[in-house]
């Protein structure tokens, strides 16, 4: 089997180094299979965080190791205004710890579910700071894998911010690792094929098709059949009802992001993003100013000041905090290398 080749990627920005008594604990955020995320106060700066809790013992008994220690390595060396920042990590005898901006606004998903849809302009808007990040990723030979309105959020000016760099991976040439979300998945990660960084192109067009119909083209009914889904997805968007709201241009650019053959696909062919920046949908996006953040959003959250996570479901806090940071012995220090150790065993 050949090596996929590897490329080394340097820090964007100096490494933090931080400890659990450095912040106080404010309230939930979000809860997952392997913690929770928490709003938390700096005692030093003042400033609000987000802090990802993840526990050590689950990560490895779900064989999520690689993973995490993936997000860790690339939110490490990512900068760019439209994705979350990293600021430090570490970990204790139970968890590991990674300290992000907390970003305000709750996620794109909140915002579409309220609005059922979005109208084009403000489709058209989040598609193209989409495409500016997902571009930038993959100058860094970084596959995203995981787009989906759950993990775009908005900031406090109504900017993105993608999160959750769990599914991203260094992919210079190909990969094969089946993941990502059912209705976001390209036609060869359904069929366990090799693939590129096309995949989250291909998502753009889900992405867009979505924003603009409140649902995904293939979508299921609850619970979903997910072999039902995995075959339509295979038969290709031929298949997929269009709503009649939509635009020619818009659809001509979902069908171009979704074409079943990748080396047809938008976003992959010699030109590269440029086809997908230069698609008559996105004619009077301007790139430089959207990139500059001086276009102004389509919606801006309502946040009374710094710390107000209104935008957040509110979750229990079953004292989860204070298992945080106790002595004990620790038999995974060692399969988290990049994560500062800051308990001794």
């Amino acid at each position: 089997m050949a090596i996929e080749p590897q490329r080394i990627l340097k820090p964007s920005r100096p490494k933090g180094t931080y400890r659990l008594h450095d912040f106080i604990i404010q309230r939930t955020l979000g809860t997952g299979s392997f913690g929770r995320v928490h709003l938390v106060r700096s005692k030093h700066n003042l400033r609000f965080y987000a802090i990802k809790v993840l526990n050590k013992e689950r990560i490895v008994k779900m064989k999520q190791v690689e993973h995490t220690n993936n997000e860790q390595h690339m939110l490490e060396h990512v900068q760019h205004p439209f994705i979350i920042n990293l600021w430090g990590s570490f970990q204790d005898a139970g968890n590991l710890y990674m300290v992000m901006d907390f970003v305000p606004g709750g996620e794109l998903f909140t915002l579409l579910r309220r609005s059922n849809r979005f109208p084009d302009p403000v489709a058209k808007f989040y598609a193209a700071e989409v495409a500016l990040a997902l571009n930038y990723l993959h100058t860094l030979d970084i596959v995203y894998r995981d787009l989906k309105p759950e993990n775009i959020l908005l900031n406090s000016d109504g900017h993105i911010k993608i999160a959750d760099f769990g599914f991203a991976k260094l992919c210079m040439t190909t990969t094969w690792t089946l993941c990502g979300t059912p209705d976001y998945l390209a036609p060869e990660i359904v069929n366990q094929q090799r693939y590129n960084k096309s995949v989250d192109w291909y998502a753009l067009g889900v992405l867009i098709f979505e924003m603009l119909s409140g649902l995904p083209p293939y979508h299921q009914g609850d619970p979903p059949n997910h072999l039902v889904l995995y075959e339509r997805i295979t038969r290709g968007p031929a298949y997929i009802k269009w709503p009649a709201a939509f635009s020619e241009n818009a659809t001509d650019l979902i069908l171009k992001l979704m074409e079943s053959d990748p080396s047809r696909r938008y976003g992959n062919l010699q030109h590269g993003a440029g086809d997908v920046f230069a698609h008559p949908w996105f004619r009077e996006v301007d790139w430089e100013k959207l990139a500059a953040r001086e276009i102004t959003a389509p919606f801006l959250p309502r946040i009374s000041g710094d710390g107000d996570a209104s935008a957040f479901d509110q979750y229990p806090e079953d004292n989860a905090a204070a298992a945080y940071g106790l002595p004990a012995s620790d038999v995974y220090g060692t399969v988290f290398p990049d994560f500062e150790y800051t308990n001794p065993l």
